[in-house]
């Protein structure tokens, strides 16, 4: 079995009143078709599908049935709801377009992320065939990016100085460094619906943003992380301690240790899955391991 995912960029145009044909591409859909008129929304659906190579064509499935399918099915139901319900939950919206999207792909998808902005996307799955509903809830995954500039420096107390530099190279320079940190947590939120239309999620993109500006980005942004903050050593030296090294893996781990039980407390049913920090456009860690990210 192999997972193959494709992205269809389009953009939702206010000046559609009815649901167009978009099934029929225009003359760039690498931009995205339909394409912009006037001040509209762009956004990309990322369709992951789930199947066996064909052993004649080497082709699980053609990518030109994944686009027909999102423009036939998806692309229509999110522009409907721009249009009638522009202040509603994208949760509730995707949860809607996954079974037509589904049956469109004749049983193949797998999963579908749809980017309402580079930083911002709501992911679900399509749910397990033979489960319940009730024993299997469904979700969504929310995941937003944010950024804090810090400094640091690599440098362990167990190892020699030389060593230090040996294995930190430039990174262990004693005035320290500085990066761009991106962050971006991973939230579970469930998404109710019952007989009805889906039902908005008792947890929000305000709430995250709100969480992580308290808890990561006051705390951390324009830092020198080994010298102003109690995670990463604050004082150690003096006292004979030693904090965590200032390293992607630990930073990851920290800022979901910091999140994870105020996401919890909002007893919401949101749980956060997991964080992800890059330290430059090349390096990420997620943590914990469960969730494999993609960068905008």
């Amino acid at each position: 079995m192999v997972e193959l995912m494709r992205t269809v960029r389009f953009a939702v145009n206010d000046s559609d009143r009815q649901d167009r044909d978009s099934s029929t591409p225009g003359w760039n859909t690498f931009s995205g078709y339909p394409s912009m008129r006037g001040l509209g929304r762009h956004y990309e659906l990322e369709v992951t599908c789930l199947g066996s190579v064909d052993p004649v064509t080497g082709y699980f499935i053609n990518i030109k049935e994944i686009d027909n399918a999102v423009r036939a099915a998806a692309i229509p139901m999110i522009a409907r709801a721009c249009r009638e319900n522009p202040s509603g939950d994208p949760s509730a919206v995707l949860m809607t377009v996954m079974g037509p999207l589904d049956a469109a792909l004749k049983g193949r998808l797998k999963r579908a992320r749809w980017r309402l902005t580079p930083y911002y996307s709501i992911e679900m799955e399509r749910p397990s065939p033979g489960q319940s509903q009730k024993v299997q809830k469904p979700f969504a995954l929310l995941r937003q990016q944010f950024e804090f500039a810090a400094s640091h420096r690599l440098h362990s107390r167990h190892l020699s100085d030389q060593q230090n530099r040996s294995l930190y190279g430039k990174c262990n320079n004693p005035s320290g460094h500085g990066h761009n940190y991106r962050v971006e947590p991973c939230v579970a939120v469930p998404v109710g619906g019952g007989a009805g239309a889906p039902q908005q999620t008792g947890f929000s993109l305000g709430d995250l943003e709100r969480l992580t500006h308290d808890l990561v980005i006051q705390r951390f942004d324009h830092k020198h992380l080994n010298l102003d903050t109690a995670e990463f050593g604050c004082g150690s030296a003096d006292e004979g301690k030693e904090g965590l090294s200032p390293s992607v893996e630990n930073i990851a781990k920290v800022c979901f240790e910091l999140l994870e039980p105020a996401i919890a407390d909002l007893k919401n049913g949101a749980s956060l899955r997991s964080v992800t920090v890059w330290e430059t456009d090349k390096t990420s860690c997620t943590y914990p391991s469960d969730a494999t990210p993609t960068l905008a």
